[in-house]
């Protein structure tokens, strides 16, 4: 029987990759405390598994009195103090220290006497053992392995078969003893995960557990989009097509940046497909969820304009300095800019990075009109022409042959030339103080 456990172990090591020696400490340990369990078991004593010959020792130690007692000294000095419950206020008493035998031989093995004590029926006990610690290092090794492998895997895009749901999360079995957990809130709202369907899904986070690690899967990341087209779509897959950004609102609609790396590659072409057949597979796993593939452009104006498609753009205005923009549309087109609870405006804004105000073609003609009109009664009324930090003319009356009241830095706007934007500048803030 010892020749078979010793060969299990050696098989074990060579199949599942755990150390022999971590084996072979691990069948000792647990020889040791059941040895300690037996009536008259020695007070000091050690194991010994001999993987060549298949064999069990147990050995007594013979400690003479000063030694142990050097050692108990010791112990008791290194032991730490007493902790009180910040909760409960009681006294925690540390746990109580044993002498390590290991420590015992390294420093005092010359004066310890070593007698074999192996039980005549020890064979039999250590088998047993030895069935029970090599099952559960086994458990332990694969739990290891799993982790190792899946922490490096954050992010990837992985299948599984479901195999339970409740109201907290969805059970879903990535293979054969290694399950991962798709908690409600990385569920897409309206989607249904039914027992043995296949489901594909982004691994977000991995963490080591006492039971195996814990992997958290997710439907909602927007990383599910890029991992999908990087299936469907072989020119990302190669470099030849990056996807720059992904806006998403899970379950209802989705926008993708996307840009050329390779002359004559078209990127909205390539991610579409033939007949569309590249992005019906992407839409088909995300049941249903809608995606515009946007083509990236470095001008702003353009980028934006393209980001708020399906609607037809007639002209973008941007404040560079403070990132935002103002998007003229048709009449007709405002709603679809828009979209229902301003769905289009919001996943363009979140996509191109800018604030995005959408206004209509007759409503900026309206504004236009009714600031040109501003002008010409400021003009006429002999009211100051400075324009101020809320938009609106200065109330003060104008200088005799000036466009300006006498605020120095409205008249600072009379005598400004080329430096026009920085004197408007002064100008807003003098009037923002008023």
């Amino acid at each position: 029987m010892s020749r078979e456990i010793a060969e299990a172990v050696r098989a074990l090591a060579k199949e599942k990759g755990i150390s022999a020696d971590r084996l072979k400490a691990a069948v000792e340990d647990a020889l040791l405390s059941a040895y300690k369990k037996t009536p008259g078991a020695a007070k000091y004593a050690r194991v010994d598994f001999d993987l060549e010959q298949g064999e069990f020792r147990v050995y007594e130690l013979v400690v003479p009195e000063d030694v142990e007692r050097e050692l108990l000294e010791q112990i008791e000095r290194e032991r730490p103090e007493p902790e009180i419950d910040p909760e409960t206020g009681e006294r925690r008493e540390p746990e109580p220290v044993e002498i390590d035998v290991e420590r015992l031989l390294a420093e005092h093995g010359d004066r310890i006497e070593q007698r074999d004590v192996t039980p005549r029926d020890f064979g039999r006990i250590a088998a047993q053992t030895a069935k029970q610690v090599i099952l559960q290092r086994i458990r332990e090794a694969e739990r290891d392995m799993t982790y190792e492998e899946f922490q490096d895997r954050v992010g990837e895009l992985v299948t599984g078969i479901v195999q339970q749901s409740d109201n907290r999360y969805t059970l879903v079995q990535l293979r054969d003893r290694v399950e991962a957990l798709l908690p409600r809130s990385e569920q897409v709202p309206g989607e249904r995960y039914d027992h043995g369907q296949r489901l594909k899904a982004v691994i977000i986070d991995v963490s080591a557990q006492a039971k195996g690690p814990s992997i958290i899967l997710s439907r909602r990341s927007p990383d599910l989009i890029r991992k999908l087209f990087e299936l469907e779509v072989p020119e990302i897959a190669d470099g030849l097509v990056e996807i720059v950004g992904v806006a998403r609102e899970p379950g209802y609609r989705s926008k993708i940046a996307v840009v050329s790396h390779a002359p004559g590659v078209d990127p909205v072409g390539a991610c579409v497909g033939p007949r569309g057949s590249r992005v019906r597979m992407v839409v088909s796993e995300l049941r249903g969820e809608k995606i515009d593939i946007i083509p990236y452009n470095e001008e702003p104006a353009r980028f934006i304009a393209k980001a708020l498609s399906p609607a037809r753009v007639r002209e973008v205005l941007v404040d560079d300095e403070a990132r935002q923009a103002t998007v003229i549309v048709p009449d007709d087109q405002l709603s679809l800019a828009i979209g229902k609870e301003g769905l289009n405006a919001r996943l363009a804004a979140r996509l191109t990075g800018w604030r995005i105000d959408i206004r209509s073609e007759s409503e900026f003609a309206e504004e236009e009109s009714q600031l040109g009109l501003e002008e010409e009664e400021a003009e006429a009324s002999g009211r100051c022409a400075a324009v101020l930090a809320n938009g609106r003319r200065c109330p003060n009356a104008a200088l005799p042959g000036s466009r300006y009241c006498g605020l120095p830095a409205h008249q600072a706007l009379e005598r400004s030339g080329e430096n026009a934007d920085e004197a408007q500048q002064v100008a807003n803030e003098a009037g923002g103080e008023r």
